[in-house]
């Protein structure tokens, strides 16, 4: 095998990171820089691609620097990426002709109820394995077309691509060399057939997104360009991408059927290994693509959850009731056992397995003794109560779930009241690696692999740590009672 350091950029919904990681998939270096969110109109989320773009450069010339590295050892780099955030751009400029339209985004509702309106949904899931709904990238294309001077004729004559933030910044770091994706990225359009691993003519149609537009859909992992020289020092080789749930499932190397693992960022999402052929679910999960490695997919049930750690934010920055995030566990701990607080964070609509866009927050069980402990116990134990929806869904769909233990990461995964909350009301062990770099991890192991640096799946994950277990320790009746109060909560927020 060939030696060298492996780089993976993990462009995320609020930050762009890069991580240095050794041959051996040890992290050495790690830069961060948050960028400013747009939100033009309630439901509405944006990003300025400008941003996503300088803040992935910098950050790799800072991770390179801080390691005393230079671009020139580095064998292979990785790409993980927020999923569905739609960028739209001229092929000959290079800039985008308009703001990325984020995943969070619920501006094509209306378009999404025409389509369910025609009856098409069952064939959107029959062969996307998703469902209409404006959380996919299919109808921000079209969005972005009709909404800007002339930019259906434009895309329609070729002149504009459209790409995931990975096509995006694989575009710009080659020089406008090469436009692909992977399979992953690729099976969030809303028009990709899954089983056949290719865009679907009749879909496309019916969303309205042109041929022209869309990029080339390779594996996860390979060669897929090279950046140009003047970027970081020295070209650099484009060796895998993955959208970032996915990459996690890699990192987590939640290889066989039955395992599932649990991201906790901005939202949460869960996803439960099915094997080499899809399934549909008939609870409104998910079916998507996994991973896709030498020509052969591997599918999973993904539940999505819209809001997780920004719940936490929205106390931070909409409420003011903290200042730093880490504050939550501690106000948690503190919160009144008696006050019945919960909060529905429904605040860009529901998720799995529910699919209301037009859904909005609700917090039930208040009273004059509720204050800023019970609000951050509610966030934190919002995010555990999603997940049992999506569990129990999971379950429902996959029997084997309920023997597997769930394997966590993202920034929320490092609160241990969180994940023992989590525990307790699922009612099932909870596994938190050694490595919380998880979904970057994935992003270098794809590309390492690629680049021959990485051993098989298999072999990877044998070398998977255990940091910290949880184990359910909640009584059944008190459980029960939470869990009574959550979904009379969820009713309210559905009747609204």
């Amino acid at each position: 095998m060939s030696k060298g350091y492996i780089l993976a950029i993990d462009q995320g919904t609020t930050s762009s990171r890069a991580i240095l990681f050794s041959e051996t998939l040890v992290p050495l270096a790690i830069a961060q820089k948050e960028f400013k969110q747009h939100f033009p109109q309630p439901g509405w989320v944006e990003h300025d691609p400008e941003d996503l773009w300088a803040t992935v450069v910098s950050t790799v010339n800072e991770v390179l620097a801080r390691a005393g590295t230079r671009a020139a050892e580095v064998a292979a780099l990785g790409i993980t990426n927020q999923r569905e955030t739609t960028v739209v751009w001229d092929r000959k400029t290079g800039k985008a002709i308009h703001n990325a339209i984020v995943w969070q985004d619920r501006r094509t509702a209306d378009i999404c109820a025409a389509l369910k309106r025609k009856g098409v949904e069952k064939l959107v899931s029959e062969r996307t394995g998703l469902i209409v709904d404006p959380y996919f990238s299919g109808t921000k294309i079209a969005w972005i077309l009709d909404k800007v001077d002339g930019a259906r004729t434009a895309a329609e004559r070729g002149d504009l691509a459209f790409g995931t933030v990975d096509s995006f910044l694989l575009w710009r770091m080659t020089g406008g060399k090469v436009h692909a994706t992977d399979a992953t990225n690729a099976s969030r359009s809303m028009i990709y057939d899954i089983e056949k691993g290719a865009f679907d003519a009749e879909l496309m149609e019916i969303v309205g997104v042109p041929r022209a537009v869309l990029p080339e859909v390779r594996d996860s992992a390979g060669l897929f360009g090279a950046t140009e020289a003047h970027l970081f020092g020295a070209e650099i080789k484009v060796c895998g991408i993955a959208g970032d749930q996915q990459a996690a499932v890699v990192g987590q190397a939640c290889f066989k059927p039955g395992m599932m693992k649990v991201t906790y960022g901005t939202g949460a999402f869960a996803l439960l290994n099915v094997g080499d052929k899809p399934v549909q679910s008939n609870n409104r999960l998910l079916t998507t693509v996994a991973y896709q490695l030498g020509g052969k997919r591997t599918y999973a049930f993904e539940g999505a959850i819209f809001v997780a750690g920004a719940a936490v934010q929205w106390l931070r920055d909409g409420l003011g009731i903290i200042k730093h995030a880490s504050e939550t566990q501690g106000l948690a701990e503190q919160a009144d056992p008696n006050q019945n607080v919960y909060l529905v964070p429904a605040f860009t609509g529901l998720g799995a397995p529910y699919w209301e866009p037009d859904a909005r927050g609700v917090m039930t069980g208040l009273s004059r003794g509720a204050g800023r402990a019970e609000f951050a116990r509610a966030a934190l134990e919002s995010v555990g109560y999603q997940t049992y929806d999506l569990y129990q869904a999971m379950r429902a769909d996959w029997p084997g779930t309920g023997d597997t233990t769930l394997r966590v990461d993202g920034g929320m995964a490092a609160s241990d009241w969180t994940m023992q909350f989590l525990a307790d009301v699922l009612d099932a062990k909870v596994d938190r690696p050694e490595i919380s770099e998880t979904t970057a991890l994935g992003a270098a192991y794809l590309a390492g692999y690629a680049a021959g640096i990485c051993p098989a799946p298999e072999e990877f994950g044998r070398s998977w740590r255990l940091q910290k277990q949880f184990t359910p320790g909640m009584e059944e009746d008190q459980r029960r009672k939470k869990l009574a109060g959550w979904e009379d909560a969820i009713r309210r927020t559905r009747s609204q």
